[in-house]
């Protein structure tokens, strides 16, 4: 068998990468444009009880706080199921297709519950901007579970607000984080 010089085996390997790089077209500035980082989108749905603030909320994160909204539905106040919506959701933010959620029912009770039935999303039901700010620093929620009933539209703007511009702290709490993933793989 011939030996191998590892030098000469790398120096393959590093012109290989190189070449395949080079070969990648480079999107031009517009094509860039059009298509929103995964950080700029956010999912949002809602039942029934949840409509008219989730439709209040679409508008707010598109053209005040400049995020892509992809909207899980429902898309009228005709009665339905909000685990179909709050999975819907989940699914979205769990894939990586978005960054952050947003569910909204009456109470937010049923979304949060359904939406932590999906595995990678941690559902965050919150009341206030307290709430939001813990919910991101100390549990990274990736889903923000709004009722309806509960907070006015003015809160819900601002909770929003604070929710998609709070980061993750990190540190001690992601210790924390990593062992409520772990309880998600039954460990």
């Amino acid at each position: 068998m011939a030996s191998v010089d590892e030098g000469e085996v790398r120096r393959l390997v590093r012109q290989a990468v190189e070449r395949a790089l080079a070969e990648q077209p480079v999107p031009s500035a517009p094509a860039r444009a059009a298509r929103p980082l995964v950080e700029r989108r956010v999912a949002i749905g809602s039942d029934h009880g949840g409509f008219a603030l989730k439709e209040i909320l679409k508008r707010h994160v598109t053209e005040e706080l400049g995020f892509e909204v992809v909207d899980c539905g429902t898309y009228s106040t005709d009665a339905v199921d909000y685990p179909d919506f709050a999975a819907a959701v989940a699914r979205e933010v769990a894939s990586g297709r978005c960054a952050r959620g947003i569910v909204v029912d009456a109470a937010g009770i049923g979304s949060t519950m359904a939406a932590n039935k999906i595995s990678g999303a941690r559902c965050a039901l919150c009341h206030d901007d307290a709430t939001v700010r813990n919910a991101r620093e100390h549990n990274d929620a990736n889903i923000l579970a709004l009722g309806a009933l509960v907070v006015n539209r003015g809160l819900a703007g601002s909770m929003v607000r604070l929710f998609l511009g709070t980061p993750f702290g990190g540190g001690r709490h992601e210790r924390r984080v990593q062992k409520i993933m772990a309880l998600e793989r039954g460990q």
